[in-house]
């Protein structure tokens, strides 16, 4: 068994990559990481060089997983500033670093595609050679760790037991109890709860906002194009600073995944006012990007939220992922849900102290999960 490193997902073709995830969840499609690529999203200038672990046995290829070298920790949404900053403090180089993930993309999906017919076992032959390269790699090019993000419980469950450490968060997902209608979702709030959102939807309608939902083919380089312009003005307001990606990225996913995307469009007076790109596949709507051109009352949440929610009972979607943090959406019907990553550190004294923070971190959370479960909008089952 042996293992290439790939500079560039071109290096792979678009059939063995996606036979071996077999899965239509949209981020781990090798068309997806060619946009990046090709954007220039992902590329040593943004600090995401790609570094793509492809595994051979007797030339055939068995596994694969999506892998960066990374010379900062923005766009993972797993954070590990603190792990950075005690390098610094004791004069040690916390970067570069591995990451093996989607990038700018906080969603639980496949992280390592195996072949149809890999058994647990094989899995775990492979996950030990895995881990052989990558400590080759970090004894020779001063690598400091490395980091698998928002796997798969079951994945994340073998790589645990390979003594890579599992680290628990937090996100919040919507889960359609098989519902008929957004009334019918919210028949199972309490009242006080229901009136909150009730008034929330229908300030909308008095600000004269109509919603409308574009999807496919039908959305336009022209609404991509001002759409990217509000996501860019977003994150100036926000932050500062200019957006993770830019507008080729999204004009080539239009070019290419279109039948991935739904846009929830907010219009005054027949005028864009604000938007939000989703992605979908067989049984998830995925909220991923979202901007306005100016301030209105419960905008966000309607675009964001509420549109997303409707449109999984309407195509009758199991789960809706929004995006990664927001305690807000626990209120709306949006349930705490724990994800995973996974790091293996080379420091044996970084190691220790990182894992005993990751074991007091997963203590903490298990107590607010148990917290945040209590103020879940819903109706007790006694109601």
């Amino acid at each position: 068994m042996n293992i290439k490193i790939l500079q560039s997902i071109a290096d792979i073709t678009a059939s063995e990559w996606n036979t071996l995830f077999d899965t239509s969840n949209p981020f781990i499609q090798h068309v997806f990481l060619l946009a990046l690529e090709q954007s220039g999203c992902t590329q040593p200038s943004t600090g995401w060089e790609p570094q793509h672990l492809v595994v051979y046995q007797d030339n055939d290829i068995v596994a694969a997983l999506p892998n960066f070298l990374k010379t900062h920790s923005y766009g993972e949404y797993v954070f590990d500033w603190a792990w950075a900053n005690a390098y610094q403090q004791n004069g040690l180089s916390y970067y570069p670093k591995l990451v093996s993930a989607i990038p700018y993309t906080p969603s639980t999906g496949p992280r390592i595609g195996f072949g149809k017919d890999t058994n647990t076992q094989e899995k775990r032959l492979i996950i030990k050679r895995i881990s052989q390269t990558l400590g080759d790699q970090f004894s020779h090019a001063d690598l400091s760790s490395w980091h698998l993000l928002f796997p798969e419980h079951a994945l994340s469950t073998l790589l645990q037991q390979a003594h890579w450490k599992q680290r628990v968060g937090l996100q919040y997902h919507w889960y359609n109890d098989q519902y008929a209608s957004f009334d019918d979702f919210l028949s199972t709030f309490k009242s006080r709860k229901r009136k909150t959102l009730r008034k929330e939807r229908q300030a909308i309608i008095d600000q004269g906002i109509t919603m409308e939902r574009v999807q496919g083919n039908d959305i336009s380089k022209e609404l991509m194009t001002q759409f990217y312009r509000f996501y860019h003005l977003t994150y100036l307001k926000r932050s500062g600073q200019h957006g993770y990606l830019n507008l080729k990225f999204f004009l080539i996913l239009l070019d290419t995944m279109s039948e991935n995307l739904v846009m929830m469009c907010a219009k005054k007076n027949q005028a864009l006012v604000g938007a939000a790109l989703c992605f979908k596949d067989e049984k998830t709507l995925y909220g991923r990007y979202w901007g306005c051109e100016q301030e209105y009352e419960f905008l966000h949440f309607e675009t964001c939220y509420y549109q997303g929610i409707e449109y999984c009972i309407r195509h009758r979607l199991d789960r809706f992922d929004p995006g990664a943090q927001g305690e807000h959406k626990i209120s709306r019907g949006f349930k705490p849900t724990k994800t995973f990553s996974n790091h293996l550190i080379l420091h044996p004294d970084f190691r220790r102290a990182i894992h005993h923070f990751i074991d007091e971190e997963e203590i903490q959370i298990n107590a607010h999960l148990t917290h945040l479960n209590t103020l879940l909008p819903f109706k007790s089952e006694s109601s």
